[in-house]
């Protein structure tokens, strides 16, 4: 089996990064094909259990308090609607139900034993439980990985270099801090980034530099397109090539081959073409639902149709 490495160097992923695109996908799929099954994609759902009012000015985000974006803020939802939620992403083949809070950090007390009543009720469904809730302590990662929390998601976004220009409401190191608490506490880390955000290729390969050489790797990548969304500073940005993306995708598969590379926000810009294209390159998880947080996803059925078309299937994890 091709080894895991943790000490890539930025030359050695431009490197590939920028190899004749036939190379590229011929090395990941080689390397998928060692990890994982190839005709086999994860389904997730991703819920948001609070919406809106975030102090923080991620640039992307229509959840940003700093923006007018036309979203309402929601408070909490309560557990039984996130149960409720939870049990119909089971029957739509999900097998990991994530769920999002638009915090900066996670605050003590009624909401977070609220969220800890969730996780419990998630796994009790015999799902994957995933929570994305901003920046986490030692001691609350503690208490989620009590309550059987499988995964927890913490972006990197970018590149360090890059970070300052789309984020100033929280550091890079703070994130890192995260992502560490998080496998202290023995949760598995599922962290990736977004492209398309005026980034160079140098920042991609940065970003990649971060997420491959964490020891151990993140179970879980999501890389994602930028999905622009007026009064958003990043509303006008151009249009991503989708060969980029693919090759994004490739080489997040070269350098992290047991990972699960998962196609996040964006998917609905993708045609079925580009998508296939992202599954042959090694990506093996999807999110599935009409919504991902608050942009717009492809339908369920459409998944179905398109995976039936392709001759794959959606996978059963164990929980």
């Amino acid at each position: 089996m091709t080894n895991l490495r943790h000490d890539w160097s930025i030359e050695e992923i431009e490197e590939i990064y920028n190899l004749p695109l036939p190379e590229l996908i011929f090395r990941a799929q080689t390397v998928h094909r060692e990890y994982h099954k190839p005709d086999a994609i994860q389904g997730c759902q991703l819920l948001s259990i609070k919406t809106g009012g975030c102090p923080e000015d991620c640039g992307y985000c229509p959840q940003s308090a700093h923006y007018k974006t036309g979203l309402e803020r929601e408070a909490l939802m309560s557990v039984e609607s996130t149960l409720e939620a939870a049990k119909n992403a089971k029957d739509s083949g999900a097998t990991r139900f994530c769920m999002g809070a638009a915090w900066r950090d996670v605050p003590n007390g009624e909401q977070f034993d609220q969220i800890l009543e969730m996780v419990k009720g998630v796994r009790s469904l015999g799902l994957e439980a995933c929570c994305t809730l901003g920046m986490l302590r030692e001691d609350q990662a503690e208490k989620l990985a009590e309550a059987g929390l499988t995964a927890y998601n913490h972006n990197l976004d970018t590149s360090p270099e890059f970070y300052g220009d789309v984020i100033t409401t929280r550091t890079y190191d703070e994130r890192l801090k995260t992502l560490a608490n998080v496998r202290k506490a023995g949760v598995t880390v599922c962290s990736g980034g977004i492209i398309g955000m005026g980034e160079t290729k140098n920042d991609r390969y940065g970003l990649l530099q971060q997420l491959s050489n964490q020891d151990p790797h993140p179970e879980s990548v999501p890389i994602n397109q930028l999905v622009k969304v007026k009064g958003t500073p990043l509303q006008d940005e151009k249009a991503l090539d989708v060969f980029d993306f693919v090759r994004m995708i490739a080489t997040a598969r070269i350098l992290m081959p047991s990972s699960m590379v998962r196609l996040s926000a964006g998917r609905l810009e993708l045609s079925d073409e580009a998508q296939t294209l992202c599954f042959i390159a090694g990506a093996n998880s999807i999110f599935m639902g009409e919504k991902l947080l608050t942009t717009p996803n492809p339908e369920t059925n459409r998944d179905t149709q398109l995976l039936e078309k392709l001759g794959m299937k959606l996978f059963s994890a164990a929980a």
